[in-house]
């Protein structure tokens, strides 16, 4: 793995534990010598995530499409910021130059990229890990939903099991490490025959 690819939101949310989790896991990132790609703004977690990484000495690409780069305030300091011209190629651009995804606390569009992600690993498209770093139990809800769905049998137990859900970026880095996406195929050749 290089690069690690963190959806997160451009607000700082209400929490001062979320700020501490951005922080904690860019001294992951940069520990294990992975590099950032996220959503190039230089507000909210986005901001303090990249801020952390790149003031440890590590690696930060950012991604953000022209529409947005006024609004979110593009981060002019980043080792690569790539300007886009839709979300679409945002997220595709965010994925090729990725090896992992991770979602922090976020909003709608935290959301729509992670679950985007992980319908791709899902469908075969890539066979790279894709997490939620749970940040003071933000995703506690969610991840109750998601093993609902699975009860009932509208998601499968191998697809919710694709969702590495962790508290501690250190730990769920190290499932990252550990990620057998053969798993992920041979499921996918079952699913068809």
């Amino acid at each position: 793995m290089k690069n690690i690819c963190v959806y997160c939101g451009s607000s700082p949310g209400r929490l001062e534990a979320y700020a501490d989790g951005a922080r904690d896991l860019a001294q992951a990132l940069v520990a294990r010598d992975l590099g950032l790609v996220y959503g190039g703004a230089s507000i909210g977690l986005m901001g303090l995530v990249a801020d952390a990484v790149l003031r440890l000495g590590g690696r930060v690409v950012g991604v953000i499409p022209q529409a947005l780069a006024r609004k979110e305030v593009a981060h002019k300091s980043l080792t690569e910021l790539h300007i886009t011209q839709s979300m679409h190629e945002r997220k595709t651009l965010m994925a090729e130059l990725s090896d992992g995804f991770i979602a922090m606390p976020g909003g709608i569009g935290t959301f729509e990229e992670i679950f985007e992600i992980w319908t791709w690993a899902q469908l075969g498209i890539h066979a790279k890990p894709c997490g939620l770093l749970n940040v003071a139990g933000y995703f506690d809800a969610l991840t109750g939903f998601l093993d609902h769905a699975a009860q009932e049998q509208f998601l499968k137990p191998q697809c919710r099991s694709l969702l590495i859900v962790e508290s501690e970026p250190c730990a769920l880095l190290d499932r990252f490490a550990s990620y057998a996406p053969a798993a992920v195929q041979k499921w996918l050749e079952k699913s068809e025959s």
